[in-house]
């Protein structure tokens, strides 16, 4: 009979199958959120960075940095925002999952709380905030929605 730690020692520490790599990154953020934390760490990608960026352009984060582990792997730094010790971000939600994409023409693109929101979308035109879409006139991939 193995253990459990005996499993962990072999598969290695801090190997995860993520296979919705934008939903995971949200989750981290609303838990660092929940519990007033400053920086949140979470494993990189291009989409990852590409999202980030849309939330740095709208005022929903401070920042965000690249770094690289010992094992190799990319990892990006997440500072998020406070306003008076409440937290910028009142709500993130993940839209377009893996089991179910949600795509919008330009012309049907929802406006999230009478336009206070945002939503994160993925278009041909790279990966942008829902008014962007509208200038650009281009439709996409529902990635998130952010309040």
């Amino acid at each position: 009979m193995v253990s459990c730690q005996a499993l962990l020692s072999q598969v290695g520490e801090g190997v995860m199958n993520i296979n919705d790599p934008i939903g995971d990154m949200i989750t981290r953020i609303r838990n660092a959120h929940m519990r007033g934390k400053e920086l949140v760490d979470s494993p990189s990608s291009t989409l990852r960075v590409n999202v980030l960026e849309v939330l740095k352009e709208e005022g929903f984060i401070r920042g965000y940095s690249e770094s690289e582990r010992d094992t190799g792997q990319s990892e990006v730094q997440i500072e998020l925002k406070y306003h008076e010790g409440d937290p910028v971000i009142k709500e993130i939600t993940r839209v377009s999952k893996p089991g179910r994409r949600v795509y919008s023409s330009v012309k049907s693109m929802p406006l999230i709380r009478n336009g206070l929101g945002i939503s994160v979308v993925s278009t041909p035109k790279g990966v942008m905030s829902d008014s962007s879409a509208r200038n650009e006139n281009v439709g996409g991939e529902i990635l998130c929605t952010v309040f």
